[in-house]
């Protein structure tokens, strides 16, 4: 039975590995690698060491090059290193070959990422979601999982004992997909139920890619308590309140965090969660402003948006961290009229960018929040005006 429990326990020590090819730089993915560490902080591992290696296209069968490879290996056993992670997806294959070589753990950014949802999944939904996604990531994999049983050579009799698990292996994934979706199906008819008996209130959803703040920005709109830490995918599960400005209701949702490289069944299973993303009347757009790479981040957003059929809402940017942002971007004895000059230019390029639609705050200093909650409400009332002009007391 293929066991889909947690890999990482806490203090293993990890090595990192990253290839340069394509249309990548050696600086992308080095900016890569470091959210692959912070991944892996996050699922209780520390990173010893990263290797990169440029190559013109991925090895078919060990990802990076033999001397490379058996560089790693070296390093592995002088230092005593647990796991080593790959920042691109391997093969069954490739994973099954590379632990041979280095006789340790091996595992991909999607096996990672899908380990870290498992360990936070908390309601039967995310579970679900997170199981599914899982046994489908399993299933091509299976052989390269079994290769230490194969028998070398072919012909007749070189079906050995390992060939008959994988079979057996395959039909046993197979069946969980297909229970797992159908449990699936049964909770998304339940949350489609749910969405609907939530009548004629204009529906806000918060986007955004992990750890930018969404749950804190939450916290303090809605005033509930949803859970907020520095760590990547802190919150897996959508959370709906009913929000009111005044006089002015409206439904407040936090959903799960994009990343980069997301695995496909993953964003697959997760799909009855986003559909508050797809069925929402306007999307906040969270975005980490002190993050060297925050642009590349709002394309990813921006893609995951468009991918999910989302993209042509209503949307307003949220530039979150500002006080983070001024720290790493001024130097304390800059001349204040400058400062403000730069401050000015920065909001001026982005509400050209997206015709008026951003605001710059920062959640956890409370700056400029009064600015953002009166934001809100004219969307909310422009809303409600545009679906009920004959109606008043909704806005």
């Amino acid at each position: 039975m293929i066991d889909t429990k947690t890999k990482i326990q806490h203090e293993e020590k990890a090595i990192l590995v990253g290839l340069v090819y394509k249309e990548q730089t050696e600086i992308n993915v080095r900016e890569y690698l470091d959210e692959l560490a912070f991944l892996a902080e996050t699922a209780g591992a520390v990173t010893v060491k990263t290797f990169i290696q440029k190559l013109p296209n991925p090895d078919s069968k060990t990802f990076v090059g033999k001397g490379k490879l058996e560089e790693i290996r070296e390093y592995v056993q002088a230092k005593g290193i647990s796991i080593v992670i790959f920042d691109d997806e391997l093969t069954g294959s490739q994973i099954g070959n590379i632990s041979d070589r280095l006789c340790v753990r091996v595992i991909d950014r999607s096996d990672l990422i899908l380990d870290i949802f498992a360990s936070r999944a908390k309601t039967a939904q995310a579970k679900v979601q997170v199981e599914l996604a899982q046994y489908q990531y399993i299933l091509p994999r299976l052989k390269g999982m079994w290769k230490h049983l194969e028998r070398q050579g072919g012909g007749i009799g070189s079906r050995g004992p390992g060939e008959t698990e994988i079979e057996t292996d395959r039909r046993i994934v197979k069946d969980k997909i297909a229970l797992l979706r159908k449990r699936l199906g049964e909770i998304d008819r339940q949350a489609v139920t749910q969405r609907q008996e939530r009548g004629t209130y204009i529906r806000i959803a918060l986007v955004g890619y992990t750890n930018v703040g969404k749950s804190t920005i939450m916290n303090i709109l809605s005033k509930a308590e949803v859970f907020a830490e520095n760590k990547l995918f802190a919150t897996l599960d959508t959370t709906t309140r009913k929000v009111v400005y005044g006089q002015t209701p409206f439904l407040l949702s936090d959903t799960v965090g994009f990343i980069r490289k997301l695995p496909h069944h993953l964003v697959e299973s997760f799909k009855s969660t986003l559909d508050e993303v797809r069925e929402a009347d306007c999307l906040l757009h969270v975005v980490d402003i002190s993050h060297p790479a925050y642009e590349d981040q709002m394309g990813i957003v921006n893609k995951t948006l468009q991918d999910l059929k989302a993209f042509d809402k209503p949307m307003l940017t949220i530039f979150n961290k500002m006080d983070l942002y001024e720290e790493k971007v001024f130097d304390k004895w800059l001349d204040g009229e400058v400062k403000q000059d730069m401050l000015n230019q920065l909001n001026d390029r982005w509400q050209h960018i997206t015709n008026n639609s951003a605001i710059f705050i920062s959640a956890t200093e409370r700056k400029n929040i009064d600015g953002l909650r009166e934001t809100i409400l004219a969307r909310v009332k422009a809303l409600y005006e545009e679906r009920y002009p004959y109606l008043t007391n909704f806005y």
